[in-house]
């Protein structure tokens, strides 16, 4: 299984408007091929913050399969407005749990 990691820096008085749409975008990441499963959450202290996780079977499933699909295009048009600054984007593998 491959984590996608990406801290989500909403542009400020947007945020109510970002959950909204990712609400909407959530459906089109999870028909995509290798998709397990994703988790949004919201910074406490820093509340146009937000944590995206997505698991993915495998890194190309996201890299390739995703980002390269028609589905992407939906989603961008969706999402890649709130962001200020663009996101980094970073792949994990689970190591140990507890």
């Amino acid at each position: 299984m491959i984590l996608e990691h990406a801290v989500l820096s909403v542009v400020h008085g947007q945020e109510d408007s970002f959950v909204a749409a990712f609400s909407q975008a959530k459906s089109i990441i999870a028909g995509m091929e290798g998709f397990e499963g994703l988790t949004l959450s919201r910074c406490v202290e820093r509340p146009a913050t937000f944590l995206l996780l997505v698991q993915w079977r495998q890194l190309q499933d996201h890299t390739e399969g995703f980002r390269k699909s028609p589905e992407y295009e939906a989603w961008r048009q969706l999402l890649h407005h709130f962001y200020d600054p663009f996101p980094v984007v970073e792949h994990y593998e689970q190591l140990l749990t507890a």
